[in-house]
Protein backbone atom coordinates (compact mmCIF):
# COMPACT_ATOMS: atom_id res chain seq x y z
CA UNK A 1 0.00 0.00 0.00
CA UNK A 2 1.08 3.78 -0.43
CA UNK A 3 3.00 5.97 1.80
CA UNK A 4 -0.07 8.28 1.27
CA UNK A 5 -2.64 5.77 1.63
CA UNK A 6 -0.66 5.47 5.02
CA UNK A 7 -0.56 8.88 6.25
CA UNK A 8 -4.34 9.45 5.37
CA UNK A 9 -5.33 6.85 8.03
CA UNK A 10 -2.23 7.96 10.20
CA UNK A 11 -4.57 11.30 10.27
CA UNK A 12 -7.71 9.74 10.63
CA UNK A 13 -6.05 7.97 13.42
CA UNK A 14 -5.17 11.07 15.34
CA UNK A 15 -6.22 10.96 18.97
CA UNK A 16 -7.87 14.24 18.72
CA UNK A 17 -9.99 12.72 15.97
CA UNK A 18 -10.64 9.03 17.19
CA UNK A 19 -11.41 9.44 20.69
CA UNK A 20 -14.24 12.71 19.89
CA UNK A 21 -15.79 10.57 17.50
CA UNK A 22 -16.28 7.80 19.38
CA UNK A 23 -17.65 10.01 22.54
CA UNK A 24 -20.03 11.89 19.92
CA UNK A 25 -21.77 8.72 18.40
CA UNK A 26 -21.72 6.54 21.82
CA UNK A 27 -23.75 9.87 23.44
CA UNK A 28 -25.67 10.39 19.79
CA UNK A 29 -26.63 6.85 19.93
CA UNK A 30 -27.80 6.75 23.47
CA UNK A 31 -30.35 9.67 22.53
CA UNK A 32 -28.25 12.37 24.02
CA UNK A 33 -27.58 15.24 21.98
CA UNK A 34 -27.07 17.28 25.11
CA UNK A 35 -24.25 15.71 26.63
CA UNK A 36 -22.70 15.16 22.49
CA UNK A 37 -23.19 18.80 22.19
CA UNK A 38 -21.38 19.78 25.35
CA UNK A 39 -18.40 16.93 24.59
CA UNK A 40 -18.27 18.36 21.42
CA UNK A 41 -17.90 21.69 22.86
CA UNK A 42 -15.11 19.99 25.42
CA UNK A 43 -13.28 18.44 22.48
CA UNK A 44 -12.91 21.36 20.60
CA UNK A 45 -11.98 23.45 23.36
CA UNK A 46 -9.20 21.27 24.38
CA UNK A 47 -8.35 20.68 20.41
CA UNK A 48 -7.75 24.48 20.06
CA UNK A 49 -5.37 24.55 23.31
CA UNK A 50 -3.55 22.11 22.11
CA UNK A 51 -2.80 23.77 19.02
CA UNK A 52 -2.45 26.85 20.29
CA UNK A 53 0.11 25.86 22.83
CA UNK A 54 1.87 23.66 19.65
CA UNK A 55 1.86 27.25 17.77
CA UNK A 56 3.38 28.95 20.21
CA UNK A 57 6.49 26.86 20.61
CA UNK A 58 7.05 26.53 16.65
CA UNK A 59 6.49 30.31 17.32
CA UNK A 60 9.08 30.55 19.84
CA UNK A 61 11.53 28.00 18.20
CA UNK A 62 11.78 25.87 20.50
CA UNK A 63 9.92 23.05 18.17
CA UNK A 64 10.43 22.51 14.31
CA UNK A 65 6.83 21.76 13.63
CA UNK A 66 4.11 21.13 15.21
CA UNK A 67 3.43 18.01 15.42
CA UNK A 68 5.95 17.22 17.96
CA UNK A 69 7.66 14.55 16.18
CA UNK A 70 11.34 15.34 17.78
CA UNK A 71 12.10 13.52 20.99
CA UNK A 72 11.96 17.02 23.00
CA UNK A 73 9.19 18.04 21.11
CA UNK A 74 7.12 15.13 21.58
CA UNK A 75 8.27 15.25 25.37
CA UNK A 76 7.36 18.78 25.95
CA UNK A 77 3.72 17.82 24.46
CA UNK A 78 2.87 14.47 26.63
CA UNK A 79 3.80 16.77 29.74
CA UNK A 80 1.33 20.16 28.61
CA UNK A 81 -1.36 16.94 27.63
CA UNK A 82 -0.55 15.67 30.94
CA UNK A 83 -1.28 18.55 33.33
CA UNK A 84 -4.06 19.84 30.52
CA UNK A 85 -5.93 16.43 30.69
CA UNK A 86 -5.75 16.44 34.37
CA UNK A 87 -6.59 19.84 35.02
CA UNK A 88 -10.01 19.08 32.77
CA UNK A 89 -10.86 16.24 34.28
CA UNK A 90 -10.97 17.65 37.27
CA UNK A 91 -12.38 20.98 36.36
CA UNK A 92 -15.59 18.86 34.77
CA UNK A 93 -15.58 16.91 38.43
CA UNK A 94 -15.54 20.26 40.01
CA UNK A 95 -18.26 21.52 38.29
CA UNK A 96 -20.36 18.62 38.81
CA UNK A 97 -21.29 17.44 35.41
CA UNK A 98 -20.82 14.52 33.37
CA UNK A 99 -18.85 12.09 35.13
CA UNK A 100 -18.44 9.91 32.24
CA UNK A 101 -16.36 12.92 30.54
CA UNK A 102 -14.01 13.38 33.39
CA UNK A 103 -13.30 9.89 33.47
CA UNK A 104 -12.84 9.49 30.10
CA UNK A 105 -9.85 12.52 30.73
CA UNK A 106 -8.67 11.13 33.47
CA UNK A 107 -8.31 8.10 31.67
CA UNK A 108 -6.81 9.61 28.80
CA UNK A 109 -4.22 11.66 31.03
CA UNK A 110 -2.99 8.19 32.68
CA UNK A 111 -2.47 6.54 29.41
CA UNK A 112 0.07 9.90 28.66
CA UNK A 113 1.38 9.43 32.15
CA UNK A 114 2.31 5.71 30.64
CA UNK A 115 3.83 7.55 27.75
CA UNK A 116 5.56 9.57 29.51
CA UNK A 117 7.46 6.96 32.09
CA UNK A 118 7.93 4.46 29.38
CA UNK A 119 9.82 7.40 27.21
CA UNK A 120 12.94 5.83 28.12
CA UNK A 121 12.31 2.50 26.94
CA UNK A 122 9.48 2.82 24.14
CA UNK A 123 7.91 5.59 21.73
CA UNK A 124 5.10 4.42 23.01
CA UNK A 125 2.07 5.12 20.02
CA UNK A 126 -0.20 7.48 21.42
CA UNK A 127 -2.48 6.98 17.65
CA UNK A 128 -2.69 3.31 18.69
CA UNK A 129 -3.35 3.72 22.60
CA UNK A 130 -6.50 6.17 21.63
CA UNK A 131 -7.79 3.95 18.78
CA UNK A 132 -7.91 0.83 20.84
CA UNK A 133 -9.24 2.97 23.90
CA UNK A 134 -11.81 4.38 21.73
CA UNK A 135 -12.52 0.97 20.37
CA UNK A 136 -12.86 -0.45 24.31
CA UNK A 137 -15.54 2.42 24.62
CA UNK A 138 -17.56 1.93 21.68
CA UNK A 139 -18.26 -2.09 22.83
CA UNK A 140 -21.38 -0.10 25.02
CA UNK A 141 -22.80 -0.34 21.51
CA UNK A 142 -22.34 -3.75 20.50
CA UNK A 143 -19.30 -6.37 19.93
CA UNK A 144 -19.88 -5.01 16.22
CA UNK A 145 -19.09 -1.46 17.00
CA UNK A 146 -16.18 -2.37 19.08
CA UNK A 147 -14.90 -4.78 16.47
CA UNK A 148 -15.07 -2.30 13.64
CA UNK A 149 -12.90 0.18 15.67
CA UNK A 150 -10.12 -2.28 16.36
CA UNK A 151 -9.91 -3.42 12.74
CA UNK A 152 -9.27 0.37 11.98
CA UNK A 153 -6.99 0.52 15.01
CA UNK A 154 -5.44 -2.29 13.18
CA UNK A 155 -5.00 -0.15 10.19
CA UNK A 156 -3.54 2.93 12.27
CA UNK A 157 -1.04 0.49 13.57
CA UNK A 158 -0.35 -0.38 10.12
CA UNK A 159 0.23 3.26 9.36
CA UNK A 160 2.42 4.08 11.48
CA UNK A 161 4.96 1.78 11.45
CA UNK A 162 4.77 1.87 7.43
CA UNK A 163 5.63 5.68 8.16
CA UNK A 164 8.40 4.87 10.67
CA UNK A 165 7.07 6.90 13.27
CA UNK A 166 6.98 3.86 15.74
CA UNK A 167 8.68 0.63 16.03
CA UNK A 168 6.65 -2.79 16.83
CA UNK A 169 7.25 -2.43 20.66
CA UNK A 170 6.02 1.24 20.61
CA UNK A 171 2.69 -0.03 19.10
CA UNK A 172 2.49 -3.27 21.19
CA UNK A 173 3.11 -0.50 24.81
CA UNK A 174 0.29 1.72 22.67
CA UNK A 175 -2.51 -0.97 22.16
CA UNK A 176 -1.58 -2.57 25.85
CA UNK A 177 -2.17 1.01 27.26
CA UNK A 178 -5.43 1.77 25.03
CA UNK A 179 -6.73 -2.09 25.63
CA UNK A 180 -6.36 -1.45 29.89
CA UNK A 181 -7.67 1.96 29.60
CA UNK A 182 -10.22 0.87 27.77
CA UNK A 183 -11.49 -2.48 29.24
CA UNK A 184 -11.39 0.21 32.65
CA UNK A 185 -13.24 3.25 31.56
CA UNK A 186 -17.11 0.69 31.72
CA UNK A 187 -16.70 -0.98 34.88
CA UNK A 188 -15.36 2.48 36.51
CA UNK A 189 -17.92 4.19 35.04
CA UNK A 190 -20.78 2.27 36.69
CA UNK A 191 -19.47 2.42 39.94
CA UNK A 192 -19.03 6.02 40.00
CA UNK A 193 -21.83 6.74 38.09
CA UNK A 194 -24.23 3.78 39.93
Amino acid sequence: MSLAFARTLSIFGHPMLVLPMAVLVIALAQGNAHEAAWSALGFAAFALLVMGYSWWQVRRGRWGHVDASAVHERSALNRFLLVALSAGAMLVVWHGGQPLFALGLALSAAMILVAVLTARWCKLSLHLAFAVFAACLLRELGLVWMLAALLFAAAVAWSRLALGRHTRRDLVAGAATGAVAGLAFWPLASHWTG
